[in-house]
């Protein structure tokens, strides 16, 4: 590591280089730099990564639970100083070969980040995010359509009912039917009663119609100054090249400002608190065991590194993996069904937050559960824990901090998140990316037995800062807050003028006028289809024979990590088979091994490998959606030096398991059972889409009903039954069976390490392998054909909607494969996006093709409305066919498809996905030459693919609601045929 204090050379004349630092597990190095003139600070990840990733910051402090922080997020991305065009931010997804492009609002901070691997469209995006942020216009209208309006029922008619309208005010409602973010949010709301995080800085729906424009102008002018800004990037442009873009776009207009914007410290409580509040229960099912207990400690400062780094410490070592004492006992214990989906460090804030807790509990058992918590801690505190598990625990850290990720987000820009929470509080990011020394540190201190024991008394058992959440399920909160706000509309209306009952008329008007209007796009910088580069680069790979067992090695840039695979063909499977395999997968890895418990081995996976992970792949064939091909792969990543011990556990793991352990299996069920329960929420889109295109292929259907809606009312079904020992048993067996079936077939193997060792690592763990069967050629896994029209609207506890439609298409190696791909993004770009989100006030919603189930399928995603969007999906069809397009609009949805394809994973990623596209049948000439038909796609194309599989009289349809809109749907479920379905 080297470190240096005088000044760099890519410093630009208005920035002032504070110091820099190479941070040689990352392989970068971090330039910290501040503007002279406004106070503004920089810091530079530099890297030989041509993904460049650029983020700015602004602290933001709500002082309520209007939303201020987050509907400003929404509004400034709708029209600036330069592009005054009423959504920049959705035109430059469609105009640009980003890798990333997004907006966030924290608990306190509001980010603004983009990556791109071109360099032309990087500043494209640049030039547009700046002046988005620092010269929003913030214009009435946005804030109506972002934020929130009143409106009639029936725009233009005053004597209708008023309703509240918004993009964020439906978000919201729809995040906080989410029972993790209710809990959350009423945690911190007690935790913290008088700093910022005692609000809901997204917004809560009842205090969003309070915010006033005046009121969002003022945060913006106070907020979104250079003086409270952070801006970070990453990648291969130069700092200095970065700073001539901000200082001439931005910066150079700005004078310093002498507030200085930051969290104030929570004030002490003096004593622990107890807290009992309601949550949204709207399900047709009894209350019983849906109480969920949590209890939250407030501990120390977050940009305190060594107060972070002991806190992450000793949550590990409590709730790391099912050995751990804490997580133990939340896993095991009688009071709950499961552990709390709070259970972990927060330390995004200012201080730092540990919570643990269950859910599927009673109100009554809440002494019980804080008692059995303590007496957890108590013990840790007297007894300590092994010295093995504080190595399991630092050999995690290890790990974490050597993995080159972004297979979700760009690797550059999940360094840039970790380092923004210090950043935010005006402490130093650096030390927080740079862990080794930190590490070493911790090794030494962890020689002492009495090191964690001082660290449970001190931040946990002698700490009265601790709050205990008593959460309860309430049938009739959802009716009482609905007749609330039908009372304050009311009241509103009551209270209206003439005038004011005009003025909400003209403002309905004005903004249908406004979503409805074509800007001129021609002001805002694009790329072109001459800018898309012609070929992708290939994974170099070598497959060969080590002991008569086929291998597959690819030398990446792993960065001392080594990524090992076994997988086999998945053999025939009965229909009760299949419907366990989830189950199977998540069981496999979580078990005992021999004669060791699911403890030990939790335990020895620790100190071995980063993660273990047995799944099943499954895809239609490249020519016939009907035909189905599966694999079974069992995955792990470790340290190399681990990389035999880490091969030896993934044997074990396949020839040793044990499912004798029913107590654990049960347990292990009922926690998966809760964590498909907190998906509803939030991937509703998805789960509705799944029923929806049910229907079209055997592996849709079977998608719907192993992972969507139907996979989770069975699993409901299966972990009641298992309550009863005879039917724990049975299903154990059952597990076992399959788990013999699976392990029948030949396998190959993968592996991925650094170029000069991966061939070394291969040899060594082949001779490992050699000492195993690896099963004999049986027959292969098959599907029933299936094609059918489905209806279906699924009650769950939701206050918002999620809408989708879809039609039976083609497979990817049918002509109109390409032209349905980009059909999606030309009609969520064209109609979609202003019909759903603009006009009907819906989170987000769209269009896409899934070739490998054969489908197109239409969403939306946080919904106020159910018919009106089944009808805006038919008008996209006909806008399609009815009106005249230009090849720019063409362009950008290619772009879009495009830019998605090329974007680039994590060198591990990468590879793997390389190897099982392989698997499949699709190699990367394949993939070559879908991405030309994409790019050879016309008008005309779309408008035959749309009139010959987007008819009416295909469509399938599913909607996902609560049961309070069933007298409203009555109507819409006899016109197509909807059958009700329940959770």
């Amino acid at each position: 590591m080297s470190n240096s204090n005088t000044s760099f050379s890519s410093a630009h004349p208005a920035f002032e280089a504070i110091r820099q630092q190479t941070i040689e597990s990352l392989n970068i190095r971090v330039e910290h730099y501040e503007h002279k003139k406004t106070g503004a600070v920089h810091y530079h990840l530099a890297s030989d990564n041509t993904e460049n990733v650029f983020l700015v910051a602004l602290r933001t402090v709500p002082h309520d639970s209007t939303g201020v922080a987050h509907i400003l997020e929404h509004t400034a991305l709708c029209g600036s100083e330069h592009y005054p065009v009423r959504d920049p931010f959705f035109m430059m997804l469609r105009r640009s070969l980003n890798t990333f492009m997004n907006a966030f609002t924290s608990s306190d901070w509001t980010a603004y980040p983009f990556a791109s691997q071109n360099r032309k469209d990087f500043n494209n995006l640049l030039q547009v995010y700046l002046d988005a942020v620092f010269f929003s216009r913030l214009d009435p209208l946005d804030f109506a359509q972002e934020g929130h309006r009143v409106e009639f029922s029936e725009p233009e008619n005053p004597d209708s009912d008023l309703v509240f309208k918004g993009v964020v005010f439906n978000e919201m409602k729809g995040a906080m039917s989410s029972i993790s973010s209710t809990l959350w949010s009423t945690l911190c709301e007690n935790l913290f009663p008088t700093s910022t995080y005692h609000y809901n800085s997204g917004g809560d729906p009842q205090h969003i119609p309070d915010l006033t424009y005046a009121q969002l102008q003022a945060f913006y002018r106070s907020h979104y100054h250079p003086t409270n800004a952070i801006f970070m990037t990453f990648g291969d442009i130069e700092a200095s090249v970065h700073q001539s873009v901000f200082e001439e776009k931005a910066l150079c207009h700005f004078e310093k400002l002498s507030e200085k914007i930051q969290v104030q410290p929570e004030q002490r409580l003096l004593k622990p608190q107890r807290v009992q509040s309601p949550y949204i229960f709207d399900e047709n099912d009894t209350t019983d065991h849906k109480t969920h207990l949590v209890v939250g400690w407030m501990l120390g400062e977050s940009s305190d590194l060594k107060q972070l780094l002991e806190a992450q410490l000793l949550s590990s070592v409590l709730l790391d993996n099912s050995a751990s004492p804490l997580q133990h006992a939340l896993e095991t214990t009688e009071l709950g069904r499961a552990p709390s989906p709070l259970c972990g460090l927060e330390d995004s804030m200012r201080e730092l937050v540990f919570c643990c807790g269950i859910e599927g509990s009673e109100a009554e058992h809440a002494d019980a559960l804080e008692d059995m918590v303590l007496a957890v801690l108590e013990r840790v505190a007297l007894e300590g824990v092994s010295q093995q598990r504080l190595e399991a625990v630092l050999h995690q850290l290890e790990l974490h901090q050597r993995e080159v990720t972004g297979d979700g987000y760009p690797f550059g820009l999940q360094l840039i998140l970790q380092a923004l929470g210090c950043a935010t509080h005006y402490s130093d990011p650096i030390a927080v990316l740079n862990l080794e020394p930190v590490i070493v540190e911790l090794q030494q201190k962890i020689q002492d037995p009495n090191y964690i024991r001082q660290l449970a008394r001190r931040l946990l058992l002698d700490n009265p800062h601790r709050v205990t959440l008593v959460m309860t399920p309430d049938t009739e909160l959802s009716a009482h807050r609905l007749a609330q706000e039908t009372a304050r509309l009311a009241d509103i209306k009551a209270a209206m003028s003439d005038a004011q009952r005009s003025a909400t008329v003209q403002l309905a008007a004005d903004l249908s006028a406004r979503q409805a209007q074509v800007d001129d796009d021609s002001i805002l910088p694009k790329v072109e289809l001459s800018d898309v580069p012609a070929t992708l680069p290939e994974p170099t790979f070598t497959k060969t024979e080590l002991h008569g067992m086929p291998f597959t090695t690819y030398g990446q840039g792993t960065n001392g990590i080594v990524y090992q695979q076994g997988t086999a063909p998945l053999p025939a499977l009965s229909e009760e088979q299949l419907q366990i395999l989830p189950l199977y997968t998540n069981i496999l890895t979580d078990v005992g091994l021999g004669d060791q418990s699911y403890m030990e081995v939790q335990e020895r996976q620790a100190a071995t490998v980063g993660s273990i992970a047995g799944f099943v792949s499954m895809r239609g064939h490249a020519d016939d959606e009907q035909r189905v091909s599966a694999n079974f792969t069992l995955s792990s990543k470790a340290l190399l030096r681990n990389a035999r011990d880490q091969a030896q556990l993934m044997s074990d793991t396949l020839h040793r398991v044990k499912f004798s352990e029913t107590s654990r299996i049960r347990d292990l069920v009922n926690q998966q059972r809760a964590r498909r329960d907190q998906s509803i929420t939030g991937s509703g889109h998805s789960l509705a889409m799944a029923a929806a295109s049910a229907g079209m292929s055997p592996l849709a259907n079977m998608h719907h009903h192993q992972s969507g809606l139907a996979g989770i009312r069975q699993l409901r079904i299966l972990d009641d039954s298992l309550a009863d020992d005879t039917r724990l048993e049975a299903f154990a067996l059952e597990v076992q069976k399959l788990h013999e079936t699976l392990i029948s077939t030949p396998m190959q193997f993968l592996v991925i390490a650094e170029d000069h060792k991966v061939t070394d690592v291969a040899r060594d763990i082949s001779t490992l392998w050699s000492q195993v069967s690896t099963g004999e050629d049986r027959p292969r896994f098959q599907m029933t054909p299936i094609r059918e029209q489905r209806g279906e609207i699924w009650l769950t506890n939701t206050q918002v909607n999620f809408c989708a439609r879809a039609y039976p298409t083609v497979t990817e190696q049918h002509p109109d494969a390409a032209a349905l791909t980009v059909l999606g993004g030309f009609l969520r770009n064209g109609f979609l996006h202003r019909a759903i989100r603009e006009q009907g006030g819906a989170y987000g919603g769209g269009a896409s093709h899934d070739s490998g189930i054969a489908a197109f399928r239409f969403y939306s995603y946080r919904d106020p409305r159910l018919v009106e969007t089944l009808q805006d999906f038919d008008a996209s069809v006909s806008w399609l066919l009815d009106t005249s397009h230009d090849d720019r609009s063409l362009e950008e949805a290619i772009l879009g498809v495009i830019g998605s394809m090329d974007k680039p994973g994590s060198p591990a990623g990468e590879a793997k996905q390389h190897f099982h596209n392989r698997l499949f049948g699709r190699n990367h000439e394949t993939r070559e030459r879908f991405r030309e038909n994409i790019l050879g796609v016309s008008l005309d194309d779309l408008r035959r693919v749309t009139e010959t599989y987007l008819r009416p009289d295909l469509a399938s349809t599913a909607i996902v609601t609560n049961s309070g809109q069933l007298e409203a749907t009555a109507s819409l479920r006899e016109e197509l045929n909807l059958t009700v379905q329940e959770l």
